[in-house]
């Protein structure tokens, strides 16, 4: 192995393991043997392949969706203060700039968008945006259970309550259940849980917490999928004549 290798191989590895630095980015080194010092070049994998998920944050930050109202508060300009409701297409009509889409940022991003819109008429303004109503956090929970549906999210719940909120597993419910979880607009994450372990205090670890807008799937057992095509009155028969030889 060259020492230009070895070199690369340990850059990589510091640069991976360094605080702050998605996963997804990757560094490249210069092969060129004539230039070694060359800085490492910063590549994100995302803008490569767009069609990547992305890594999520820990602590995301609540994006702007639709029908979600906002209110605005002006310091120095008081006459501008109002209320708005992001339209059905993303945009928000602002009093005296027109149309801003906005939906999928941040409120930090929402101020600052709001800022570039009003320096246009205002001198350096001044505003702060309250989030006054918005999209509750809620799951979904559909098949077999006995009250399919979706549920607010008020508090940390696991599979297993949330199977219990929705009325628990029916007789025909099969104790293999999907969790759905959406990574990103093009991809979502599905997890095959066993909760008849779960339920009787084995692999108790694997009871994921829900996440808002997480959908779990109860599908129905094998048996009783089949009995809906063979009608109970009907019994087997076997002719005679298949026991020939």
């Amino acid at each position: 192995m060259t020492r230009i290798s070895v070199v690369t191989i340990v850059a990589a590895l510091l640069f991976a393991f360094e605080p702050g630095v998605s996963v997804a980015q990757t560094t490249q080194r210069a092969s060129d043997p004539d230039n070694p010092s060359k800085s490492p070049t910063v590549v994100n994998a995302t803008q490569q392949d767009p069609d990547r998920p992305a890594l999520e944050h820990r602590y995301p930050r609540y994006k702007i969706q639709r029908d979600d109202v906002l209110f605005l508060t002006f310091s120095l300009s008081p006459e501008f203060n109002q209320t708005a409701t992001v339209q059905p297409d993303g945009y928000v009509n602002l009093q005296g700039v027109g149309s801003l889409y906005i939906q999928g940022m941040t409120i930090p991003q929402v101020v600052e968008a709001f800022k570039g819109a009003y320096a246009k008429i205002l001198h350096d303004p001044i505003i702060d945006v309250d989030l006054t109503d918005f999209q509750k956090p809620f799951f979904i929970v559909s098949g077999q259970v006995g009250k399919p549906g979706q549920y607010d999210l008020r508090y940390d719940t696991t599979v297993s309550e949330a199977i219990a909120i929705a009325g628990g597993f029916t007789p025909q419910a099969k104790t293999q259940v999907f969790l759905y979880h959406r990574i990103s607009d093009g991809w979502v994450e599905v997890k095959k849980l066993n909760m008849k372990d779960i339920l009787h205090g084995k692999n108790v670890n694997e009871d994921a917490v829900m996440k808002p807008g997480d959908m779990i799937f109860v599908p129905e057992k094998f048996i009783t999928n089949f009995r809906k095509y063979v009608p109970y009155s009907v019994g087997m028969y076997v002719s005679p004549q298949t026991l020939l030889p």
